[in-house]
């Protein structure tokens, strides 16, 4: 963990006209240079450091939720292949400041510049959040909120793979060690954003993996329609406007939210809104869905979404043959290893043959030759946040 390291001033008489924090460096290695995003968690900046670019994620010390602390913990106690992963966490100046992994477009960006999605894409995208959200759901947390902003698609040679993003708002279900969940109770607000948020939780009730799944219901049928029945309505307040979206989405069937697409979306969003607070979803079940929607339309999952590129395959295609031949050469050194230790017993057997027995015998209690080989692994900035 970093801490206590002030950003340093470079460029400072340059500062006034422009973002303070571009151009400044964090934990003495990472160099803001390009501003991403900005919300009420905070802002994102794009950082460089050695060659390489990072995510910086920044919650001012003032902030009473305090949610970037829990959120970098919940990360790197889930480290897996669709969790960008974390470099560093702590504080500089006036920021908590959280480094990780960076990554390319929200499927929220790429809705507001396609409005819609292909009925393809979106069961490629289906099929990848089930899968996310088991991964997280086995290791006892549920992230609370589901929605376009909060699932990015990789970069460069990573372009196929969807990420999930933001767990300021996720919290542990279930006891590690007894599985047992969390009580059934009503708080007093809302946990998420109300548009994706399932009908439960906008009644206030603790939430559990059923949630997060029917949220990805609604972000799925909002990428194939373009928007939600509950979308637009007339409100006074906030208070107002998460009461009208709760009448409007209990009022919503499942079958008329998901008219005039694969039934499969249908069975999947009816599905997720019956199950019951402790039921364990059937993930398998969910899955199938997606793949069923991919042999109706004569579709493989092959990952060339709306917005792939012929340079997008390009970049995979590199990785792919970088990926295998990393194997082969691999696979070549065993191969060798293999052969050199052939080798050199067919020379100890031709030796011995010229001895006699009691000599041969003491020989090969004497002898002995190991081959083997180091291995360096991967070694990554340790943090020290656990869970």
């Amino acid at each position: 963990m970093d801490n206590n390291d002030d950003y340093s001033n470079d460029d400072e008489e340059n500062r006034s006209h422009q973002d303070p924090i571009i151009g400044k460096v964090f934990f003495s290695k990472y160099k803001a240079i390009k501003k991403l995003g900005e919300g009420s968690f905070g802002k994102v900046y794009k950082a460089e450091y050695n060659g390489e670019n990072y995510a910086i994620k920044m919650e001012h010390k003032s902030k009473e939720q305090g949610l970037l602390e829990l959120e970098a913990t919940i990360m790197n106690y889930l480290k897996g292949p669709n969790i960008p992963f974390i470099k560093s966490y702590g504080y500089s100046g006036d920021f908590n400041v959280l480094v990780m992994q960076l990554l390319d477009k929200s499927l929220e960006d790429l809705i507001n510049k396609y409005s819609t999605f292909s009925t393809k894409t979106v069961a490629m995208l289906g099929y990848q959040m089930v899968n996310i959200l088991q991964y997280i759901h086995d290791r006892h947390i549920i992230h609370r909120d589901i929605k376009p902003d909060n699932f990015v698609m990789g970069a460069k040679e990573d372009n196929a793979k969807l990420y999930i993003l933001d767990f300021g708002l996720a919290k542990k279900y279930r006891s590690s060690k007894t599985l047992v969940q969390s009580p059934y109770i009503k708080k007093k607000k809302l946990t998420g954003t109300a548009r994706y948020a399932s009908i439960h939780a906008l009644e206030a009730y603790e939430q559990s993996r059923r949630d997060d799944l029917e949220s990805v219901g609604y972000v799925l049928m909002y990428f194939l329609r373009g928007n939600l029945p509950w979308q637009g309505l007339k409100v006074r307040s906030k208070e107002d406007r998460y009461k009208k979206i709760l009448e409007r989405k209990r009022e919503t069937t499942s079958e008329e939210l998901c008219k005039n697409y694969p039934h499969e979306f249908f069975e999947y969003v009816d599905y997720t809104r019956n199950l019951e607070y402790e039921e364990n979803p059937d993930y398998d079940f969910l899955r199938q869905k997606f793949k069923d929607v991919l042999k109706g339309l004569n579709e493989e999952m092959d990952y060339i979404y709306d917005w792939t590129t012929s340079t997008d395959l390009k970049k995979r295609a590199n990785k792919k043959k970088q990926e295998v031949s990393v194997y082969e050469s691999e696979d070549n050194k065993n191969k060798d290893e293999k052969d050199l230790e052939s080798n050199h017993h067919e020379q100890e057997a031709a030796q011995a043959y010229q001895l006699d027995r009691n000599e041969t015998r003491q020989i090969k209690r004497n002898d002995s030759h190991e081959f083997s080989k180091d291995r360096g692994e991967d070694k990554v900035e340790s943090v020290c946040c656990t869970m």
